[in-house]
C-alpha cells in the first residue's frame, strides 16, 4: 500500500473518531435536557381514562369517594397548586408531574438544586400540579397514594422536602410500590418531623384522594403531551431543545432584574 493511501485510510478514520466523539457529545447534551424525545410520560387520553375507570378501587379505597380536600395552601382554579417560594416572586414555573413518571424523576435529578436556589433567593415561584397517567399507563395505584401523600406533606409544610425524597426513591416504572401507604410512611421518617400521627391517618384515609383525581382531570383536558410538563411564566420550556438548567437559571434571573 503506497503511503499517500495509508494517509488518505488514516485521515479517514480520524475523521471517523472525530464525528463520533460529537455524536457521544451530543447525546450526552440531549440527556441532561428537559425534552428527551425518549423520557417523556406520554398520556393517551382515550387508553388512560380507560384503564383508571377500570381500577378504580381496586385497592380498597375508591380514587374519588369523598369531598375534595385541597391540601393547604393550595392555590389557583380549584386550588389544584401547590406553591413552592415567594409570592411576590417575578418568575412562576408550573410543573405537572407524576411521582411514578422517570421522565418526571429525570427532570427533578437534573433541575432541581437550580430550583431550590431559584426560590430561595425569591426569584422563582413553583406551582405543582400532580397527575396520575402512569397508573393508567401501566396499572395500579401508586401515582395517587404518592400524590395523596405529598399533599398531605404540604398540610404540615414539608412538601418540598417529601417531594424531593419520593423522586429520590422512586420505584421501577412497572413496579407500583407506591400504592402501599407503609412504603410512603415509610419514607416519610426521611423528612424531619414528617413521620406523626396527622401525617399517617391523612395517607392511610386517603384525605386528598379526591382531590388528586381532580387535579388529574385537569391535566388531562389542559392539551398536555405527558408528565413533565413545566412551563415557565407560561411558555412551554419543555419543547425547547437548548434548554438547561443554567439557561433557566438565566432566564429567571434576567426577569428578575427587568
Amino acid at each position: 500500500m503506497s503511503e499517500k493511501n495509508r494517509d488518505g485510510k488514516r485521515t479517514a478514520r480520524e475523521r471517523l473518531a472525530v464525528e463520533r466523539e460529537k455524536q457521544k457529545s451530543a447525546d450526552k447534551r440531549r440527556r441532561v435536557l428537559i425534552v428527551g424525545a425518549s423520557v417523556v410520560c406520554v398520556l393517551g387520553l382515550a387508553a388512560v381514562i380507560g384503564v383508571v375507570a377500570a381500577n378504580s378501587g381496586k385497592d380498597g379505597k375508591s380514587e374519588s369517594a369523598g369531598p375534595v380536600v385541597a391540601p393547604s395552601g393550595a392555590l389557583g382554579k380549584d386550588s389544584l397548586a401547590i406553591p413552592v417560594g415567594e409570592e411576590g416572586a417575578k418568575s412562576t414555573l408550573t410543573v405537572w408531574e407524576d411521582f411514578r413518571c422517570p421522565a418526571c424523576q429525570a427532570f427533578e435529578t437534573n433541575y432541581r438544586s437550580t430550583i431550590h436556589e431559584l426560590t430561595a433567593a425569591g426569584k422563582l415561584k413553583v406551582e405543582y400540579h400532580l397527575a396520575t397517567i402512569i397508573d393508567g399507563n401501566m396499572a395500579g395505584s401508586g401515582s395517587r397514594h404518592a400524590a395523596n401523600a405529598a399533599a398531605c406533606a404540604q398540610d404540615t409544610g414539608r412538601f418540598t422536602a417529601y417531594h424531593d425524597v419520593l423522586y429520590e426513591n422512586q420505584p421501577p416504572e412497572t413496579d407500583d410500590a407506591f400504592a402501599k401507604d407503609g412504603r410512603l410512611i415509610e419514607l416519610a421518617a426521611k423528612v424531619k418531623g414528617l413521620d406523626a400521627p396527622a401525617f399517617r391517618t391523612c395517607v392511610e384515609d386517603g384525605t386528598h384522594n379526591s382531590w388528586v383525581v381532580k387535579s388529574n382531570k385537569a391535566f388531562q383536558t389542559g392539551g398536555f403531551g405527558g408528565t413533565p410538563t413545566v412551563l415557565l411564566n407560561g411558555k412551554n420550556i419543555y419543547q425547547d431543545q437548548t434548554m438547561t438548567p443554567a439557561k433557566l437559571k438565566q432566564l429567571v434571573e434576567a426577569a428578575d432584574k427587568a
